[in-house]
């Protein structure tokens, strides 16, 4: 089947070149819609609905669009590449074709990234994004997302913090996937011990990508110095009772309220970089 995928894709790439070099290179072949025309007669005759007009114009732009069909891998099919050849950015384009290949997006979740800025949103967007060959490990920055969205049922309202740790659990993987690869929840209300005194972290998740743990508290409030002096202590504790010797140091994110959207602030060392959360309804 993977075969079969890469050789249709490989078909429309040839017919796309033999379009433009037919129509006198690249910088005529937008004037050379005559010629379209005619081969779609001819050939839609002989093969059939494949060869329509739309399709040897979308044919022409596949090849225009990728200078190498083989640098494009068997996790796309050609609905995947219809859906992003409207986008004209290179860089955006390899965004979204390496978010195919390294987290096995359907056509829908791919419509569904881009309707939803993922690339506007990332917060360090690299000056050159080439074609990944394989999954590569990242930072924990490289993909994270600002704003961020939260999906709600219509009649759902956050009140509380019981109520935002509720949502959050039941959408932990599209939650946090926004803010990178790799999270896995490991317990909510995760209790944890000093001088006989307990205390109870909101959301302990584990990330795998950056083998650390990472602490979430909610606040549905402005974020305050108690909070990160709060959090870096819980950091502290998951650092001395938790953490083995091969992770690295553990990292915050506090989930604050600030101007009726929800802020994630991002707490690493001395440092707070807070990201905003958008809920869509």
């Amino acid at each position: 089947m993977l075969e079969e995928n890469q050789s249709t894709l490989e078909n429309y790439w040839h017919i796309g070149r033999l379009l433009v070099e037919a129509q006198g290179g690249e910088k005529r072949a937008k004037y050379g819609n005559g010629l379209i025309k005619e081969w779609s007669e001819k050939y839609t005759q002989k093969y059939g609905i494949s060869y329509s007009s739309r399709n040897l114009m979308l044919y022409r732009q596949f090849y225009i669009a990728f200078a190498n069909v083989n640098a494009l891998r068997t996790q796309l099919n050609w609905t995947h590449i219809r859906i992003i050849l409207p986008i004209k950015e290179e860089n955006k384009r390899n965004y979204y074709i390496n978010l195919c290949i390294t987290k096995s997006l359907s056509s829908r979740e791919l419509a569904k990234e881009i309707k939803n800025n993922s690339y506007e949103r990332l917060v360090n967007k690299p000056e050159r994004i080439e074609i990944v060959t394989i999954p590569k490990n990242k930072n924990i920055l490289s993909d994270m997302k600002n704003p961020i969205f939260i999906e709600l049922e219509k009649e759902k309202t956050i009140q509380n913090e019981h109520d935002l740790e509720t949502t959050i659990l039941a959408k932990l993987q599209n939650f946090f996937s926004q803010l990178g690869d790799g999270f896995a929840l490991i317990d909510n209300q995760y209790k944890i011990s000093c001088e006989n005194k307990n205390y109870y972290i909101d959301i302990l998740l584990f990330n795998v990508k950056i083998n650390c743990y990472v602490v979430v508290e909610l606040k549905l409030k402005e974020l305050r110095k108690e909070d990160k002096a709060q959090i870096e202590f819980y950091m502290q504790l998951i650092d001395e009772q938790i953490k083995e010797p091969f992770h690295n140091k553990t990292i915050g994110i506090i989930i604050s309220k600030k101007q009726e959207k929800l802020i994630a602030n991002f707490v690493r060392s001395e440092s707070v970089m807070p990201i905003t959360y958008k809920i869509k309804q």
